[in-house]
């Protein structure tokens, strides 16, 4: 970790999630604004008047295209994703932000990506970002050879190819003991269930036993060998599916270790699902907030019962815990900290909890209107519900966390 020096506690914020300048670097990075006026050796809790703008033209952009009630239109037809919507955001360059120019992608940060998936969370939109972003992009680029990534990344950073993670079997917590998918003589065979925006990937990152141990292999949806068959799910907006392979040509990703490479892979996404989490969980609050100020019973807003407020500062104390967390798991990852692992488990616990507790609350408050269909809360308790699962339950993310520190702190 950076070395602290002089600490300054900047806007009165409580210093949960430090961010201390190296010595010898100047101002104007992750955090620094000019309004703050702390020393350039000062702790910053904040994003970039860069990540500001961005933060801001994303938002823009999203409400503009109505993100949310797409999402729904969504849901009226049976599921699937915004094609539409994938297109405009490969035009941006969204899908490729953090990779590397040479590959095609924008060469911004993981802090910049993180401002994007906070964006996309709070927009509810209908896209497979994470899978293709978070999961393979990330997969490919950290772990694949340099012919994979001159193969997949230009066509991922552009859109053109959709990708995901297969790497659950089944219900229950994910161990090296239930990876039974194998792979011999280059064909993969095994069932995988269930697979996130499985149904519109073109290529699959497939955790699988090979060799003496677990490896990662890259296969295309298309070839033959391979089955899939949709489930159905909370969340229709980002469908998955279960994947029979039946000796499916595998191309393996060079690892050493593909169980130690899959932990690796969680962490850094868990992070920017974080940001899903923390966006999705505003805006829960800003819903919740605008109808009880509007809403009246008995003569007065319902903003103004106890019952009420008590609900409201329950979601945003942990809304703002969870983004405290998320801040410190994107300096983390953006560093490639070795403070990740247990960074990336205390995100993913408070999100986890900051909006589920968010999308329930949200729906009581608006009382008996909350449950129809017309409404946005459905949306997003259901998105609550699927990326509470994506990585893992959040159970499993405390055992996680609980043993990481254990680990730390015998150190």
């Amino acid at each position: 970790m950076c070395p602290v020096r002089n600490v300054t506690y900047v806007s009165g914020r409580s210093p949960i999630a430090p961010y201390a300048t190296v010595d010898g670097a100047k101002p104007g990075g992750w955090g620094y604004t000019a309004a703050t006026k702390v020393r350039e050796d000062a702790l910053n809790f904040d994003f970039s008047d860069d990540q500001k703008m961005l933060r801001d033209q994303a938002r823009r952009f999203l409400d503009d295209r109505g993100a949310v009630g797409r999402a729904r239109g969504l849901l009226d037809a049976g599921g699937g994703f915004d094609k539409e919507l994938w297109a405009e955001m490969a035009a941006l360059g969204w899908q490729g932000a953090a990779l590397p120019e040479e590959y095609g992608g924008a060469g911004l940060s993981y802090l910049d990506l993180c401002v994007i998936a906070e964006e996309l969370g709070r927009a509810n939109a209908a896209v497979p970002f994470a899978s293709s972003v978070y999961l393979a992009s990330e997969a490919i680029a950290r772990f694949g050879s340099d012919e994979q990534k001159r193969a997949w990344l230009p066509a991922l950073a552009s859109g053109e190819v959709v990708g995901t993670l297969a790497a659950g079997e089944g219900t229950g917590p994910l161990t090296p003991a239930r990876v039974q998918a194998e792979v011999a003589n280059g064909g993969l065979s095994g069932d995988k269930s269930p697979v996130n925006d499985g149904g519109d990937a073109d290529i699959v990152v497939v955790v699988a036993r090979g060799g003496s141990g677990h490896g990662l292999f890259l296969v295309e949806t298309a070839g033959a060998g391979v089955t899939r068959t949709a489930l159905q799910m909370t969340d229709a907006s980002r469908p998955a599916v279960s994947i029979t392979f039946d000796s499916a040509a595998a191309d393996p990703l060079p690892v050493e270790d593909g169980w130690a490479a899959l932990q690796e892979l969680y962490d850094r996404a868990a992070v920017l699902y974080a940001f899903e989490q923390v966006g999705g969980a505003q805006r829960c609050l800003e819903m919740a907030r605008d109808y009880a100020c509007e809403r009246f019973a008995f003569g007065r807003p319902i903003g103004s019962f106890q019952a009420i407020k008590h609900k409201l500062a329950d979601i945003y104390i942990a809304t703002e815990l969870a983004r405290s967390n998320a801040y410190y798991g994107a300096w983390a990852l953006n560093a490639n900290a070795p403070e990740l692992p247990v960074a990336a488990a205390t995100a993913r616990v408070a999100a986890c909890r900051a909006y589920d507790l968010a999308a329930k609350e949200n729906i009581q408050t608006h009382g008996g209107m909350g449950f129809t269909w017309e409404l946005d809360c459905h949306l997003y308790y259901r998105r609550a519900k699927e990326l509470g699962l994506a990585l893992g339950a959040a159970r499993t993310w405390k055992d996680k966390l609980v043993a990481r520190l254990e680990t730390r702190n015998a150190a």
